[in-house]
C-alpha cells in the first residue's frame, strides 16, 4: 500500500532478514496465509490476524500494524501463540488534528455545497446556519495524543473547549486548557464535537440514536478516529431530521472503496474523505520507519514502547536464526 519500502528492506536486510512484499490482491486471505507461512515477522495494514492465520504461520515471532488501530489483530490469540504485537503510536498527531480542523471548517462554511451551487447560487450562502467558531464550544471525545494536540490548537479558535475522557487525569485537562465534562454534558453543550478515542467494546457505536438525541445545540460532528464508533444509521437519521448541523467523516467500517456506504459519502450534509487524515509528507515517513524499527526490536528480543502484549516473553520457542 505504500510507494516504497526502501527503509524497511534496508533495515531488516542489514540485520540478516530477507524482506518480501505481498504483491497479490488485498482480499486474497488464503494467499496471504500462504505467503506468510514461513515468516518470522510481519508488517501489516488491514490483514486479519486470528487463530486460523496464526496456525498457518508457525514460525511467526512478531507482528507490527502500520498505524494506531489494531482491531484486525486478535491480540489474545497472538498472545496465546507467543507472538508479540505492536502498533505505531504517537505519530501523525498534527496531521490528524489538522484534518479534523479542516473538516470542521468545511462543514461550518458549507464548502462542498457552495462549490456545487456556485453557478446557480453565486453570492448566496449554501445554507442559512453558518456560524463562527470564536463564539462556540468545541467538545473533544478522547484527550489522548491526537485529541490533546487538537485541543492545543482549538483553544485559540473556540470560545471554550471541553472534553470527555474518563481515562485521563485532571492534570492533563488543566495543562491542555480543556474543561473536564461528563458524556451527557459534552453532548448537550457542544456546537462542534470531534471524536479522538480508540475503538473498543466500550466505544463501539457510542454515537448512537440516544447520543444524537442528547445533542441540544445541533452540532457539527467530526470523526477521524474509527468508523465503528459512530452508528451509521443513527448519523443519517440525525442529519435528515435536523438534529445535527453536518458531519465530517474520514473513517468507515470498511477499508474497501467498493464497499463504502453511499448514503454517507453522498449525503449533502456530510463532508467525506478517504481515510487519509493520518497522512502528511512527514507523518507517512515516520509511520513506516517506526513500524520497521518496532519489528526489528521485537525480532531481536526487545519490547518496544508500542508493544501491545509485552507479557509475551521471547515469542515462540521454535524460532531459527534470521535468513
Amino acid at each position: 500500500g505504500y510507494e516504497s519500502f526502501d527503509y524497511e528492506e534496508a533495515l531488516l536486510s542489514s540485520n540478516g532478514f530477507r524482506f518480501e512484499v505481498w504483491a497479490g490482491d488485498n482480499a486474497d486471505t488464503a494467499g496471504k496465509r500462504r505467503f506468510a507461512a514461513g515468516a518470522v515477522g510481519l508488517l501489516i495494514r488491514w490483514t486479519e490476524v486470528d487463530d486460523e492465520f496464526l496456525s498457518a504461520t508457525p514460525g511467526l515471532r512478531a507482528i507490527v500494524r502500520y498505524g494506531v488501530g489494531y482491531e484486525n489483530i486478535d491480540i489474545d490469540a497472538a498472545t496465546r501463540a507467543g507472538v508479540k504485537v505492536a502498533n505505531v503510536q504517537n505519530y501523525g498527531n498534527h496531521a490528524v488534528s489538522d484534518h479534523a480542523l479542516a473538516l470542521m471548517y468545511a462543514c461550518a462554511r458549507g464548502l462542498p455545497t457552495g462549490e456545487r451551487t456556485i453557478r446557480t447560487g453565486f453570492g448566496a450562502p449554501p445554507f442559512e446556519r453558518i456560524f463562527e467558531f470564536h463564539e462556540k464550544t468545541l467538545g473533544i471525545v478522547g484527550l489522548g495524543r491526537i485529541g490533546g494536540t487538537l485541543c492545543g490548537k482549538a483553544c485559540h479558535l473556540f470560545a471554550r473547549v471541553i472534553a470527555y475522557d474518563p481515562y485521563v487525569d485532571s492534570e492533563r485537562f488543566a495543562t491542555l486548557g480543556a474543561g473536564r465534562t461528563s458524556w451527557a454534558e459534552l453532548l448537550g453543550h457542544s456546537e462542534v464535537i470531534s471524536i479522538h478515542c480508540n475503538h473498543t467494546a466500550e466505544t463501539e457505536e457510542m454515537f448512537d440514536s440516544e447520543a444524537f438525541a442528547a445533542m441540544k445545540r445541533r452540532p457539527i460532528v467530526i470523526n477521524t478516529a474509527r468508523g465503528a464508533i459512530v452508528e451509521e444509521a443513527a448519523l443519517i437519521d440525525a442529519l435528515d431530521q435536523g438534529r445535527i448541523h453536518s458531519a465530517g467523516i474520514d473513517v468507515y467500517r470498511t477499508e474497501l472503496a467498493s464497499e463504502l456506504p453511499a448514503r454517507v459519502i453522498d449525503h449533502p450534509r456530510i463532508v467525506a474523505t478517504g481515510h487519509y487524515a493520518w497522512y502528511s509528507e512527514r507523518s507517512h515517513v515516520e509511520l513506516q520507519r517506526r513500524a520497521a524499527d518496532n519489528l526489528l526490536d521485537m525480532l531481536t528480543g526487545g519490547t518496544p514502547d508500542d508493544c501491545l502484549n509485552p507479557e509475551v516473553d521471547g515469542g515462540r520457542s521454535q524460532f531459527g536464526e534470521p535468513e
